[in-house]
């Protein structure tokens, strides 16, 4: 999308998965990328591999950052200093059933998922503020908003991005700031692809596509979403799900 090119584009949990599709995509858009992940070597390996693609000779910088750490997202950012999109992809799971899920590993996904968002977006919204423009994408999951078992932590922490999302629209909107929400359904990635043949049969009978996604069809989404053909979308929050939740 010519409207991507040369823009400067911050995507956290840009190691793998997901994440490491949408900095793919934006580069062959030719954008400047700012790929943030704890995983110092996951990062330098993407880096390399997006070398290979990048004939534009676009920006690939890579920052090893913790979203929950909110003054080492405050330096980082205040080295790229010019922000046009912050897409907030950074997530974790840790999953078991309520009555044995830790106070760990339920404060955990929270910190990470919910208030990583927050930070992120807290402070690329004041470089968006001064520049009066500007685009977030938070990357949030149906579990939002149908639940799944074993997965309360994960749950409230994708719905609270989707509350984010909306308030922030408002705040925003008057400053030319557009605040997304992307819900990816069952993604061809890692996860799925280690779920028995059981699991997967059972999945697929609930998706009215009968297949899973690919992670392209989610950056597809993204780009389109930082893109200028989306100035007029604001607020929402769209499903990436094969026709799993109809709302």
């Amino acid at each position: 999308m010519q409207s991507l090119a040369n823009k400067h584009i911050i995507i956290t949990g840009a190691s793998q998965g997901i994440g490491r599709n949408i900095a793919a995509n934006f580069l062959k858009n030719r954008a400047n990328i700012y790929l943030i992940s704890r995983n110092k070597s996951k990062l330098l390996k993407l880096k390399k591999d997006l070398e290979l693609i990048n004939s534009s000779n676009k920006i690939i910088n890579c920052f090893s950052a913790d979203v929950t750490n909110q003054s080492e997202i405050i330096d980082v950012f205040k080295t790229i200093e010019t922000i046009d999109i912050l897409i907030n992809n950074a997530g974790i799971t840790k999953d078991n059933l309520i009555v044995r899920l830790s106070k760990d590993d339920w404060d955990s996904v929270i910190d990470t998922n919910l208030n990583g968002t927050y930070n992120c977006c807290k402070i690329a919204a004041k470089y968006m503020i001064k520049q009066r423009s500007g685009k977030i994408i938070n990357i949030s999951s149906i579990v939002a908003q149908i639940g799944n078992k074993g997965q309360s932590n994960y749950a409230a922490s994708k719905a609270g991005i989707l509350g984010l999302t909306k308030s922030l629209a408002q705040e925003l909107a008057s400053r030319n700031i557009t605040v997304n929400a992307i819900n990816p359904g069952y993604i061809d990635t890692k996860m799925t692809q280690e779920l028995s043949e059981q699991n997967k049969d059972d999945f697929l009978s609930k998706i009215p596509l009968s297949k899973f996604g690919d992670v392209q069809d989610v950056s597809n989404l993204v780009c389109f979403l930082a893109s200028d053909k989306s100035n007029y979308i604001t607020g929402q929050s769209i499903n990436v799900d094969g026709g799993l939740v109809m709302q």
